[in-house]
């Protein structure tokens, strides 16, 4: 049961606050923790790829697959891998790769008069990332239903169900639909606090059609994905975010192999994912 009286600052207003008003507040707290542990207990037995509803900072968000979720909730909202600092009143992000809108309600909580233009190419996808930004009400977010790429155009892309949707493979034929696209340095004509690249596999091409506009964004978030059997891009990206001025770090998220002589992890395709952090040294905002 979540206790409130543990805090020091309820510890002294303990003895002002009526015995009544302590009791409700007990009862509240125990009916908290007790929906909470059945909240927790349905959702471990949850198939994946069904959509279901979560109560998540008292608010209904509406969910596509619950092992995206989960893993999106521990690195945005436990590890806060997109947590920045900002002088600015209004910080501009923009999100490549919204998917439900977890990111966005993030950069919200922590930023609440942030200005934000979130990309999501997938329909289904998409409609759920808006059911989701109208539940919680936010004002300056700009839902653009497009995939992001170096030219507006049409692209086959892959319905996944979850959070792995991309352009698809030339050889792949099942569950493959149209997208729009949009070019992201059409959004780059003005200073960017924080930009935030997960398109699965899109990244060098957005990227290098970008690389001159690059100069206008403070701090970037690329997700980088190594597809089995395909060219691996890694050198490249660094080196097209570090021509526009940026320090590099990088992290290992979900997918990584303990033993890479001997075996390679995969999933969705995949066979490493890597989170890079690029930000300037000489940071004002």
């Amino acid at each position: 049961m979540i206790n409130f009286f543990k805090y020091p600052i309820i510890k002294q207003l303990k003895s002002y606050i009526p015995i009544y008003l302590r009791i409700k507040i007990k009862r509240l707290a125990y009916k908290e923790s007790r929906d909470l542990v059945i909240e927790q207990r349905r959702l471990s037995t949850w198939p994946r790829f069904k959509e279901t509803e979560v109560s998540f900072l008292y608010t209904k968000l509406k969910i596509v697959d619950i092992a995206s979720f989960l893993f999106m909730k521990k690195e945005i909202f436990d590890l806060e891998i997109y947590k920045f600092h900002s002088k600015q009143e209004k910080p501009f992000i923009i999100d490549c790769g919204a998917n439900i809108g977890l990111s966005v309600i993030y950069f919200k909580q922590l930023h609440p008069d942030s200005q934000i233009v979130a990309f999501e190419p997938d329909f289904e996808i998409f409609k759920v990332l808006k059911q989701n930004m109208d539940a919680f009400g936010f004002k300056d977010v700009q839902l653009i239903e497009r995939a992001c790429w170096n030219e507006e155009t049409e692209l086959l892309f892959l319905h996944e169900g979850a959070d792995g949707g991309r352009k698809a493979f030339e050889n792949e034929r099942e569950n493959i639909i149209r997208v729009k696209t949009d070019r992201l340095r059409n959004y780059l004509t003005q200073h960017v606090d924080f930009l935030k690249i997960d398109i699965e596999g899109a990244e060098l091409v957005v990227l290098k059609d970008s690389a001159d506009m690059l100069k206008n964004v403070e701090r970037i978030f690329v997700e980088y994905h190594s597809f089995i059997n395909e060219k691996q891009h890694l050198g490249d990206i660094i080196e097209t975010l570090k021509d526009a001025g940026f320090r590099v770090h990088i992290t290992a998220p979900g997918l990584t192999s303990p033993n890479p002589f001997i075996a390679l992890s995969q999933y969705a395709n995949m066979d490493n994912q890597l989170n890079i952090f690029g930000f300037r040294t000489n940071e004002k905002s």
